[in-house]
C-alpha cells in the first residue's frame, strides 16, 4: 500500500460463506467513512480499494470542493477481502492463513459490502458506486447486483469482466513471486524479496505506457534513467506487501466477471443490461490492462452509460492519481453523476 494507513473501522461480519464453496468463520471487512451521513440516508458514496491498496490509497479523489466532497456525501471506502486489512491470508489463522486462504470473488466482496451498509448504516440506497481498477470492478459489481440500489455508476480504468490478455499478463506477474525459491509454496519463512522485486520491474513495463516512456517522464519524477527510475521507484515497491495477500488479489482480479453468479448465471450480456444507473466509464488510450475497446463491448450493452476515454500517456495510472489533468478528469465526471 502506497500510503500510510489512516484510521478505519472493523465490520465483523461472522461466518461468511464465499464462492468457492469455503467458509471464512470469522470473517473482517475494514472499512474508512469520510463525511456524515444524511437524515434521508441518501447522500452515500461506495468507493472500494484497488490493487495493492488500502482506504488511504483512495483518498486522492475526497476533499472539499472536489465531486467526492465530505461536506455533502458519505463515502465508505470498503477493502478488498485479501489486501492484507480486511481479512487476508496474512492476518487469518490456521487452517485458512497463508496459502490456504480461500479464492475471493468480487462477488464476495461486494455482497459482504452491501451487508455492512445495510447492517451497520441501515443503508438502502447507493447515490454513486465508483472506483479505479479492481475498485472499477468492484463498482461494476455494486451495479449490476443491486441495480435497484445504485443510482450512478464510475468505473475508471477497469472492467466488469477481466480480458484474457490481461488474465495473461497477471500469470507473468504470479509467476514472478512463486518461481522464487524462497516462496516455498507460500509457507515462506521470510518475504521472497527476489520474487517481489522481480514483480515491481514487470509491472512497471505495464502500468505506464510507450509513450510515456518515449516521454522519458520519469525525468519530472527526478530520475536521471529508466534504471534509476526502476530502482528506485520499483524495485522496493511491494516490500512492504504481504506475497500470499498479493497472490490472493491476483486471483480475485483473475476471476473477476461480473455475470459468474447465482443472480446472472454466466450470462454476460443479461448482467450488463442490467445495470440502470447512470454511468460513466472512463479507460485511458494508453492502459493495457483495460484498453477502451474492451470497455466499449461492456458500455454498448448498458442501457444508460457513456464511454468517455482518458487522453493520456499515464497508461493504467491515468485511474489512480498520478497525474492533475486525469485526475481533474474523472472528478468530473463523478461530478456529473452526482449532479
Amino acid at each position: 500500500m502506497s500510503a500510510e494507513l489512516t484510521p478505519y473501522e472493523i465490520f465483523e461480519a461472522g461466518p461468511v460463506h464465499l464462492q468457492c464453496g469455503i467458509t471464512l468463520p470469522d470473517a473482517k471487512l475494514a472499512y474508512a467513512t469520510y463525511g456524515r451521513l444524511n437524515a434521508a440516508l441518501d447522500n452515500v458514496v461506495v468507493y472500494p480499494t484497488r490493487y495493492g491498496g488500502s482506504h488511504a490509497d483512495n483518498e486522492f479523489l475526497i476533499g472539499p470542493g472536489m465531486a467526492l466532497d465530505p461536506e455533502k456525501y458519505f463515502i465508505i471506502v470498503p477493502n478488498m477481502l485479501g489486501n492484507g486489512v480486511s481479512s487476508s491470508p496474512s492476518n487469518t489463522p490456521v487452517p485458512l492463513a497463508g496459502p490456504d486462504f480461500p479464492l475471493i470473488t468480487q462477488y464476495d466482496n461486494v455482497m459482504l459490502q452491501e451487508r455492512l451498509l445495510r447492517e451497520v448504516f441501515g443503508i438502502t440506497k447507493v447515490r454513486l458506486a465508483c472506483g479505479w481498477s479492481m475498485g472499477g470492478q468492484q463498482a461494476y459489481h455494486w451495479a449490476a447486483l443491486f441495480p435497484d440500489k445504485v443510482e450512478a455508476m464510475a468505473c475508471f480504468c477497469g472492467q466488469a469482466i477481466t480480458a484474457g490478455h490481461t488474465y495473461v499478463f497477471l500469470e507473468g506477474v504470479k509467476h514472478a513471486l512463486i518461481t522464487d525459491p524462497a516462496w516455498m509454496q507460500g509457507r515462506y519463512k521470510e518475504p521472497p524479496w527476489r520474487g517481489l522485486t522481480a514483480k515491481g520491474r514487470v509491472w512497471a513495463g505495464w502500468v505506464l505506457s510507450q509513450e510515456w516512456f518515449r516521454e522519458e517522464l520519469w525525468r519530472g519524477m527526478g530520475y536521471v534513467s529508466v534504471e534509476d527510475y526502476l530502482k528506485n521507484v520499483w524495485d522496493a515497491m511491494y516490500y512492504g506487501l504481504d506475497a500470499n495477500d498479493m497472490l490472493s488479489l491476483i486471483a480475485t482480479w483473475q476471476a473477476c466477471d461480473i455475470s459468474a453468479n447465482p443472480l446472472y448465471n454466466g450470462d454476460r450480456e443479461a448482467a450488463l443490461k442490467a445495470i440502470t444507473a447512470k454511468s460513466i466509464v472512463l479507460p485511458c488510450r494508453t492502459d493495457f490492462y483495460f484498453p477502451p475497446e474492451d470497455n466499449a463491448r461492456e458500455v454498448a450493452v448498458m442501457p444508460d452509460a457513456e464511454l468517455r476515454v482518458i487522453d493520456s500517456v499515464w497508461g493504467h495510472y491515468a485511474g489512480g492519481g498520478r497525474n492533475q489533468p486525469d485526475t481533474d478528469a474523472i472528478d468530473a465526471a463523478l461530478r456529473e453523476l452526482l449532479a
